[in-house]
């Protein structure tokens, strides 16, 4: 698997599949992206720019890119298959790579949401599926914007299953991050707890950084986390500790005053000031979220265990109004989002 010749589909041609697929073909991988329309048309015209926060700025030209909206083309010869399409799109992508991949191709979910990768198992029977996870934002330019540019805005890496060997030394270069665990499951309950704050972002058509730095929305955030730790430890589940904050400290430090928030979360807040959310950009364009992946999941988990979960209840259904809306990010305050004041 060390073959830097391998090719690499990218299985979702958005914000991080770009931007996934961008490093990998900037250090010389073979990669083929596989989207739709805008962002398959953009990167065959016009090229793709990748940035970061570190200061990286690079380019790909047009001709240097393989963009298709063919599964046959993007799928007929790839070794590896990273999926980085929504999470409703799991089903139909586990089709297409049923009816088009290689049986030997080894398929990697790099998807929000903790339950992706078996769903994919469950439509490629006999494949070796493997979860992942990004653990970093990437915000994607405005539309008309050309070339399309992927920035990612925030630090982090990306975490796969260990199951093959050399696979994360293959994927890991200049850019992009990628470490090989064997406790995945509860790396991707990590994720998820601090994805619990998409939706927050969404909700109040705020920048990441200045979201996060203001209390009242840290202390529904933890609120949220906390229910969902309640129903992890029901469930007999344990996060992974991915950050240096051990997780079960999350909702203590979130509530704590902005000004000491700031001094003890300095990595939580290295987020540049373009940084939104996937749920914002969803909100912001039309689509369907990801709510039933994230708050959806912790409200599942809660009643399967009989533990209440009343804030994720709330921000899920303020999240289908504003879906059901169509009118983009809502821009709610605190106060609207929490149901009243809150001081605790």
């Amino acid at each position: 698997m060390a073959d830097d010749q391998k090719t690499i589909a990218i299985a979702g041609a958005g914000s991080i599949g770009c931007y996934v697929g961008g490093c990998l073909a900037l250090a010389g991988r073979k990669v083929v992206f596989l989207g739709r329309g805008r962002v398959v048309d953009t990167l065959r015209q016009t090229g793709l720019r990748v940035s970061d926060l570190d200061g990286r700025d690079r380019r790909l030209e047009a001709r240097a890119i393989s963009a298709t909206d063919d599964p046959v083309v993007a799928l007929h010869d790839a070794d590896i298959i990273l999926v980085t399409a929504k999470s409703g799109a799991t089903g139909e992508m586990a089709r297409l790579i049923a009816a088009h991949g290689r049986s030997d191709a080894v398929v990697v979910s790099l998807q929000n949401g903790v339950d992706n990768a078996g769903r994919l198992q469950a439509g490629l029977p006999g494949q070796r599926v493997l979860a992942g996870m990004v653990m970093f934002n990437v915000v994607q330019s405005p539309d008309g914007e050309k070339p399309l540019r992927v920035h990612r805005a925030s630090q982090g890496e990306v975490m796969i299953g260990d199951g093959v060997d050399g696979l994360a030394g293959l994927l890991h270069v200049d850019g992009l991050a990628v470490e090989a665990r064997a406790d995945m499951k509860a790396v991707q309950w990590s994720k998820l707890l601090m994805n619990l704050n998409n939706a927050l972002v969404a909700l109040s058509d705020l920048p990441l950084a200045r979201q996060l730095a203001d209390r009242r929305w840290r202390v529904i955030l933890a609120a949220e986390i906390g229910e969902a730790l309640a129903a992890m430890k029901a469930a007999g589940m344990a996060p992974a500790r991915i950050t240096g904050l051990p997780p079960s400290l999350l909702p203590t430090v979130l509530r704590l005053p902005d000004w000491l928030f700031g001094l003890l979360a300095r990595r939580m807040l290295a987020i540049d000031s373009e940084a939104r959310s996937s749920m914002w950009d969803d909100l912001e364009r039309g689509r369907a979220t990801e709510i039933d992946e994230l708050q959806g999941a912790v409200i599942r988990l809660a009643r399967q265990t009989g533990i209440p979960a009343p804030m994720n209840e709330r921000v899920a259904a303020l999240v289908r109004q504003a879906e059901a809306a169509r009118r983009g990010p809502p821009g709610l305050t605190a106060d609207k989002v929490s149901g009243g004041p809150r001081s605790a």
